[in-house]
């Protein structure tokens, strides 16, 4: 039973890691002109074997979220070989960017909330 402890203590230190690394290198490295507006990381979930990590960005005011989200795809392999040079990993993931629209969601569900609101009156 510890022994499996310490393995997922491990993947999600390897997760944090990962996820701070991409976070510099897609802001301060990345020179991709399909690359635009404000991207965050938002979450790294590495496979078991090290060989694979999905990468989840957030994307604010980009001119075209779906060009900017390919232009990440086609900087994988540079990503991935800046994150070989900076992390100590025996394997350095394969990198697979996907669309965290959870901002977007909430950002909705918020709005929502907010007409609900506005349609309730308070009672005198």
């Amino acid at each position: 039973m510890q022994k499996k402890n310490n393995g997922s203590n491990r993947l999600a230190r390897v997760n944090e890691e990962l996820k701070r690394e991409i976070s510099n290198i897609i802001n301060y490295e990345v020179k991709n002109s399909n690359v635009t507006g404000m991207i965050s990381v938002t979450k790294v979930k590495v496979s078991p074997d090290l060989r694979y990590a999905k990468i989840a960005v957030s994307i604010i005011n980009s001119k075209n979220v779906k060009q900017t989200l390919a232009g990440l795809k086609s900087a994988s392999g540079f990503i991935r070989s800046r994150v070989a040079e900076k992390i100590n990993l025996r394997i350095t993931p394969e990198l697979v960017f996907e669309l965290d629209d959870s901002m977007k969601y909430g950002e909705r569900i918020d709005n929502i909330l907010k007409d609900i609101m506005k349609d309730i009156k308070p009672e005198e």
